[in-house]
């Protein structure tokens, strides 16, 4: 008998010890203050900073000032139909996006969302939009080039797999451009595109997206749009979802390009943000606050060690001056967080000079470690050509009487001003760019006329390819110049059959 109370006793003290309560109870609060995209609630005394919140009519927010007596909540979507008095509750969670291949080819909005009519996206994964950046260990510096078509860029500041390379000018100064063909050069090249399209309207995302798919690029490219008819808060998130979205890829060890366009307006958002949201004044034009806003995005672009797969994210942030002026807040904050400027000046883009790549101006902080061989030889001394080229240019506008050396950088500087001007969307594959440097840098095109020197590459493209093939791809498989005599043969061969222009 006293083995089996013995027995009771013992199951009863087991059940009393794995005993767990199962009360579940949410955390809610009221809605006092709804408006632009911002509400202030009541009531949740224990919410975390960044945590989802949902709303009665199901919409998200997300918590950004916890103060002693409500929360300020910035809201996702619409907010229209959120009234005073309103439940919101909390959901334990942080802000995630959906990621992975699906969404390739598709246009969605900051959420993840499909806004291109073209059905659901079928995705499982998600991801956190804000993360800590890769630390310093799980970095590799940047040695492999990620070329944009763009000659004035490839042979001048050129940008690696990993690189963060700031394009920055006024508006109209063929901003956008140059990251759209940077995107579609990356055709057949392995590389993920992600275009973000911060504060555009409409008609231009359409247009541009349009674009890329005439291209055949929506194929490897991923379109996120926050338009300037969406709330401060869409604007302000979509960066860092984008950026989520490529950090998956990234981690996969896959190679990304992420194109911010633009991170003014993402600045403006914030701003904006700020003032609804009540919080001190002039603290949201603080420096601090907005090169905090910024680098805790840019820094998240890296090129990952082997042991983490090699993956990488390069970005273009683009940046809108006022009147040239770089060392406003915000491109100077952005400017010390990237590795190198790509400056477009108006005078050059109104002169026809396109890309208006400023040489004095532009840098790229990793140099040559972007470049394949062939193009470090041959493009080593533009920069200098350039540059003593627009000196003499403005020297000689008040004197006729040059000496012969003058005469000759004055003509190699024109020259090289009209090699490195380059269409809209007419890319050039890096072995056709190191041919036509070469021909210019070795003095094959002092002679020719400047007007005719277009018609100069196109046709010299055209006879390589037909009559000396193996010269491009000694390039193309090598990474390295072919033979100087080779090159020097096919060159002469082409400038015995040329015909220039005769006033």
């Amino acid at each position: 008998m006293a083995t089996e109370n013995e027995d009771l006793s013992s199951l009863i003290k087991n059940r009393i010890n794995t005993f767990q309560s199962v009360s579940e109870f949410e955390e809610i609060g009221k809605v006092t203050y709804i408006g632009d995209g911002i509400a202030r609630a009541k009531g949740l005394e224990n919410v975390m900073s960044g945590e989802l919140l949902e709303f009665s009519n199901g919409s998200i927010g997300m918590a950004q000032n916890l103060e002693m007596t409500d929360v300020g909540i910035i809201i996702f979507g619409t907010y229209e139909n959120i009234h005073e008095g309103d439940i919101v509750k909390r959901t334990g969670k942080i802000m995630e996006v959906p990621v992975g291949d699906a969404l390739i080819g598709r246009v969605v909005d900051a959420l993840g969302s499909p806004v291109d009519g073209l059905g659901s996206i079928e995705t499982t994964g998600t991801r956190p939009v804000e993360n800590a950046a890769p630390g310093v260990m799980d970095r590799q510096s940047v040695r492999q080039p990620l070329q944009t078509g763009l000659k004035a860029l490839d042979a001048l500041v050129p940008i690696g797999r990993g690189q963060r390379e700031l394009i920055i000018g006024d508006r109209k100064t063929g901003k956008t451009s140059i990251a759209i063909d940077a995107i579609l050069n990356q055709r057949g090249k392995d590389v993920i595109c992600i275009y973000v399209a911060i504060g555009q309207k409409e008609s231009t995302v359409r247009n541009m997206t349009e674009t890329l798919k005439k291209h055949h690029a929506m194929d490897y490219t991923i379109v996120v749009t926050a338009s300037a008819s969406q709330s401060a808060p869409m604007l302000y998130i979509a960066p860092y979802a984008a950026t989520a979205m490529a950090e998956e890829f990234m981690h996969n060890g896959k190679h990304v390009l992420i194109v911010y366009d633009d991170l003014s307006k993402q600045a403006a958002a914030y701003r904006e943000m700020s003032l609804l949201l009540r919080r001190p004044p002039g603290r949201e034009t603080y420096p601090g606050d907005v090169f905090y806003l910024h680098s805790r995005l840019l820094e998240r672009s890296a090129k990952l060690n082997d042991e983490l797969g090699g993956g990488s994210i390069t970005s273009l942030p683009i940046v809108e001056t006022q009147a040239g002026d770089i060392s406003a807040y915000i491109p100077t904050n952005v400017i010390s967080i990237t590795d190198g400027q790509i400056f477009l000046e108006r005078d050059l883009f109104f002169s026809g000079i396109r890309p208006a790549l400023s040489a004095g101006l532009s840098v790229s902080r990793v140099g040559g470690s972007a470049q394949i061989k062939a193009m470090k030889k041959v493009s080593g001394t533009l920069r200098i050509d350039l540059a003593s080229y627009r000196e003499l240019e403005a020297f000689t506008q008040f004197g006729s009487d040059l000496d012969v050396s003058t005469q000759k950088r004055l003509s190699r500087g024109r020259r090289t001003v009209e090699i490195l001007k380059q269409d809209s969307h007419k890319t050039l594959d890096v072995e056709k760019q190191v041919l036509i440097l070469y021909a210019l840098t070795h003095g094959f095109i002092d002679s020719i006329p400047v007007q005719d020197i277009e018609r100069y590459e196109s046709e010299l493209f055209k006879f390589v390819k037909m009559s000396y093939p193996n010269l491009f791809s000694i390039i193309k498989e090598t990474k390295d110049l072919p033979p100087t005599e080779d090159l020097d043969e096919a060159l002469k061969a082409f400038a015995g059959i040329f015909i220039p222009h005769v006033e």
